[in-house]
């Protein structure tokens, strides 16, 4: 059975690997269909992502079919179509216990830290099956994406009439915008990209965006946009350090600051004792929560969420590994990839 790997940072090979078995108790035994392509892949082939571990499948972002099913399923049957919560949990730990799991103390992402669904055919567990009859395997495959989003909005509280800024207007921080729009709150946006600024315009329909232009100029834009009051809430989804450290600077006072990128590098905050006198809370967002799946894809069936401009490149399976350098590449324009097996 054919399978993608990443041998090493910038070095995809393909390979071959054993059938599954059947499933056993609890477990489905799935046929991919589609795999989008999102910053942690990008973030692993650069060697850039922490919590990514060579040699590597990836593939988290999935849209399968349920071929078969073990003793004891029952939320899932042959043939269903399904998005997969690629957070493998323990069930056990702390975290689980109270509902946590998508910061369980040893979870292992698909795709991350155990090999995922870039290849034909996968077993998993029955319990990270979301099905839906309506929507089609590209728009199962975005789930999880537009869930990152969903929980980073979900840990920021915004109310309605409130300010969000969304730093970073990549896969992640559309995927915040999203739900930004949702909660009735003003959502700004801020890029260094303007062809990604004018997605956000045009095609999502939020027409307050801030280019970064290294000028200092943002701050001053912001405030124009929020009446001097600045960001309630202030979503970064760049994974730059830098970007991170200065965030604060967004924030009104009280405001709530959500990392929902990811850095290696250390975080310096230039303007520390803004933290302190605006008494700003700082919130990390990590995964999701199975009950982000399940509202998203209510949304998509429902019509309120549109993925139609979402998937601006597309690949076969044969093709990933020549194409996939230009998907690293902002000017190539890439929103979504997603990759067909079939």
């Amino acid at each position: 059975m054919k399978a993608l790997q990443l041998e090493k940072p910038q070095a995809w090979r393909r390979i071959d690997i054993a059938e599954p078995s059947a499933p056993a108790a609890g477990e489905v035994l799935l046929r991919v269909h589609r795999i989008g392509i999102c910053g942690t892949d990008i973030s692993g082939y650069l060697g850039k992502m922490p919590f990514f571990s060579y040699p590597r499948i990836p593939g988290h972002e999935l849209g399968v079919e349920v071929l078969a099913v073990g003793a004891g399923v029952t939320n899932v049957a042959p043939g269903d179509r399904c998005s997969v919560e690629p957070y493998i949990n323990c069930g056990h730990c702390y975290s689980c216990r109270r509902g946590h799991t998508n910061c369980c103390e040893t979870n292992k992402t698909l795709g991350v830290m155990c090999d995922g669904g870039m290849t034909e055919r996968i077993i998993l567990p029955a319990r990270k099956m979301h099905p839906s009859k309506k929507l089609s395997f590209d728009q199962l495959a975005l789930v999880e994406t537009l869930a990152i989003g969903c929980h980073a909005i979900n840990r920021g509280e915004p109310k309605p009439g409130e300010a969000v800024l969304v730093i970073g207007a990549g896969p992640i921080g559309l995927s915040v915008v999203e739900f930004a729009k949702l909660s009735g709150a003003k959502t700004i946006v801020m890029d260094m990209n303007e062809q990604r600024l004018a997605f956000v315009r045009n095609t999502m329909g939020v027409p307050d965006t801030i280019l970064t232009k290294g000028d200092g100029e943002e701050l001053k834009r912001l405030a124009e946009l929020t009446n001097g009051q600045l960001a309630d809430v202030v979503v970064d989804a760049t994974g730059s350090n830098k970007s991170m450290g200065h965030a604060l600077s967004y924030c009104a006072f009280k405001g709530r600051l959500i990392y929902v990128g990811i850095t290696q590098s250390e975080i310096s905050f230039l303007q520390a004792p803004a933290l302190h006198r605006r008494e700003l809370d700082i919130r990390a967002s990590r995964n999701a929560l199975p009950g982000d799946f399940t509202r998203i894809i209510r949304l998509i069936e429902d019509g309120q969420i549109d993925t139609r401009p979402w998937i601006t490149h597309q690949s076969g399976f044969e093709d990933m590994i020549g194409v996939f350098p230009s998907w690293t590449k902002p000017e190539t324009g890439v929103i979504k990839a997603v990759v067909a097996v079939d």
